[in-house]
């Protein structure tokens, strides 16, 4: 691979090939104080992030205000959640296999695999990736927001020592004062302020609060299932052409 070219080469194939809604790149360098701490040495040691998104069915999206029917709660785990998680596996793994061919380090983050029950975190933050490739900015729920699908994507990571753009233009702040995923968040989790990257991520969003709510939901019997804050989101709204919340 030469420098600069590769990586765009090898996206626009992964855009065609593999049902992928987003790609970009971004150099990492000024994150990796956050990624050592949250995914250790070896992480925070390769350079480049490569992010892909899949866009959520909006169809399935649209019907989490009545999760708790079972139906609506099968639909969404599996055609929002664990499908497309395979589908973003199945891409990085892809990816990385074809950067190793080329000399490449590379490692393929998972989707979706909490490793530390403590901190309530995985071992990489995907949207930090997805954020500084230009793709989105994070909102008051704490999930990266488009302009395509709002917080509507779920999101996956390779991580590289393939060389990166030397300056990715990133997105600015477009949530401006809304507060529907705020206010529609059944446990009150997010406290409005806005995304601000030197603040921990308790100033804006209490994640033990939504685990409760999980384990809760779990020991009914039900799925864990909530959504509404992605489901809230009037970027996503529009893209699913939804009618507004009242």
């Amino acid at each position: 691979m030469e420098a600069d070219l590769p990586l765009e080469k090898l996206l626009s194939a992964i855009r065609r090939n593999k049902g992928v809604d987003y790609t970009g790149v971004a150099p990492l360098s000024g994150a990796r104080g956050f990624i050592r701490d949250q995914g250790g040495d070896y992480l925070a040691e390769l350079p480049t992030g490569i992010s892909i998104g899949i866009a959520l069915p909006n169809a399935v999206v649209d019907l989490l205000p009545r999760r708790e029917e079972r139906a609506v709660q099968v639909g969404y785990r599996l055609q929002a959640y664990e499908v497309i998680n395979q589908r973003l596996d199945l891409a990085t793994s892809e990816i990385a296999s074809l950067l190793q061919r080329d000399g490449f380090r590379a490692f393929p983050v998972p989707a979706a695999e909490r490793v530390d029950d403590g901190r309530l975190c995985a071992s990489f933050s995907h949207k930090l990736a997805a954020n500084l490739s230009g793709l989105g900015w994070i909102g008051k729920s704490c999930l990266l927001v488009t302009p395509g699908h709002g917080p509507r994507v779920r999101w996956s990571t390779v991580l590289t020592d393939a060389p990166a753009p030397a300056e990715v233009r990133q997105l600015p702040d477009r949530c401006g004062k809304c507060t529907r995923c705020v206010d529609i968040c059944p446990v009150q989790a997010f406290t409005g302020r806005p995304f601000r990257p030197e603040e921990p991520r308790e100033a804006r969003y209490a994640a033990d609060k939504c685990d409760r709510y999980f384990q809760d939901m779990a020991s009914r019997g039900d799925l864990k299932v909530c959504g509404m804050c992605l489901y809230a989101c009037p970027f996503g709204r529009q893209a699913g052409g939804a009618m507004p919340i009242d």
